[in-house]
């Protein structure tokens, strides 16, 4: 913008997560100054980023990350390396800071950080993959229990500290309306809150095959967990009747699934494990559904990514699929913890060819219209302008709550 002088901005994320799409956005927009990471740096080595601009904190997390790699897992020590790894890479920060306009932390990575950046007469951002971290306990509490098994509890130090960076930072960035909702219940105001939903790779994500017409395929991608409602899945296609259907399952299996598969069986489940993205394409785009039934959820970001590949969708309310999906037209979307609304869905796609096709084109429609991630750019962006005062500042709280930009 013309006449508005250069402003910094400075990331920090624990890995990697939407976090890098972000920083190229930021850079396009002539803004970034640094994104720090826990990430060792060979594995940032394809984010298109000048190497000038990416900050390594990796020891603790190179550490967890070879030690998951090799099958060497302990609960106790697990949880307090992953909180040494944050702590560290916080404090790491905060003593390095660069010179910065706003900084934006991913959530339970930034409270020392922004502590630094108000001093400096700065602003905090806050970004929240997903809903408010006492409500992801609450849910995932209820979700163990009623299939019988421990809810390994998250670190109560990890909880105390996240509700002090929403306290702390002027701005809380949620990707959906179902992550608002979840920070307005747990008392969080509404003129915190920003919703800017995530874009799909659309260079990468597109239609390159055609399902099968001798059999059903149904897709799942993600987590292997209580978390992404796996178990209802599971239930909704043994309920579904078709003489040749199969459901391939993408993602690592935690814990809790492989106690709940080892006195259950099911047929036709292929379990693939994790898949690298390129290899994804080929299997969403040769898929009659792909279902995310999950319990919790901020924005799935394979929903938008099986949507590109021309690829229906059966979500649950709690994906944040309520703003990618109109219900019944690019996909369907249907209550938590419901495997018959699943199976009724998936009848209608198998029983109905057309329907299929109908849907998957909507898909790659509605995926066009929200674009690449330019646009979750291009708003990130204007809230940085917006905070710093180099555009109007519109602040209504209507507005943030309404999520409109």
């Amino acid at each position: 913008m013309t006449g508005i002088p250069k402003m910094k901005v400075v990331q920090t994320v624990h890995g990697k997560f939407h976090h890098f799409d972000l920083a190229r956005q930021l850079y396009r927009h002539g803004m970034l100054e640094a994104i720090f990471t826990g990430y060792p740096r060979w594995k940032l080595k394809d984010e298109n980023l000048p190497a000038d601009k990416i900050k390594t904190f990796p020891w603790i997390r190179t550490f967890l990350m070879a030690k998951w790699h090799y099958g060497f897992v302990n609960p106790w020590l697990d949880r307090e390396l992953n909180w040494l790894a944050g702590e560290t890479l916080d404090a790491h920060v905060a003593s390095r800071l660069p010179d910065c306009d706003v900084f934006v932390g991913l959530s339970g990575s930034g409270l020392k950080t922004s502590a630094v950046v108000k001093r400096r007469g700065g602003w905090y951002i806050c970004d929240r993959g997903s809903t408010h971290i006492r409500f992801v306990e609450q849910l995932l509490r209820e979700e163990f229990n009623r299939w019988g098994q421990a809810f390994p509890e998250i670190d109560a130090r990890a909880v105390a500290k996240e509700e002090q960076e929403y306290a702390a930072a002027d701005i809380i960035t949620i990707p959906s309306g179902f992550c608002m909702q979840s920070f307005i219940e747990m008392g969080v105001p509404a003129r915190k809150l920003r919703k800017i939903p995530y874009g799909v790779e659309l260079g990468r994500f597109r239609k390159v095959a055609d399902p099968p017409a001798d059999r059903f395929e149904v897709l799942f991608v993600g987590q292997v967990s209580f978390r992404k409602g796996v178990p209802y899945l599971l239930e909704a296609f043994q309920r579904l009747k078709h003489p040749r259907k199969r459901l391939r399952v993408v993602g690592a299996m935690q814990n809790e699934m492989k106690a709940f598969l080892r006195e259950r069986r099911f047929e036709g489940v292929e379990w693939l494990g994790p898949v690298p993205q390129p290899q994804l394409v080929p299997i969403m785009s040769s898929s009659h559904a792909m279902a995310l039934p999950s319990i919790e959820d901020g924005l799935g970001l394979v929903l938008g990514q099986a949507m590109a590949c021309g690829c229906p969708v059966i979500c649950s309310t709690n994906t944040g699929g309520e703003d990618l999906v109109e219900d019944g037209r690019a996909g369907f979307v249907v209550p938590i913890r419901d495997p018959q609304s699943i199976t009724a869905r998936l009848e209608e796609l198998a029983q109905d060819p057309s329907l299929q096709n109908r849907m998957g084109e909507a898909a790659r429609q509605r995926v066009k219209q929200i674009g690449g991630w330019n646009e979750y750019g291009d708003n990130y962006a204007s809230l940085c302008r917006e905070l710093s005062g180099r555009v109007e500042t519109v602040r209504a709280p209507e507005l943030c709550a309404a999520g409109i930009q």
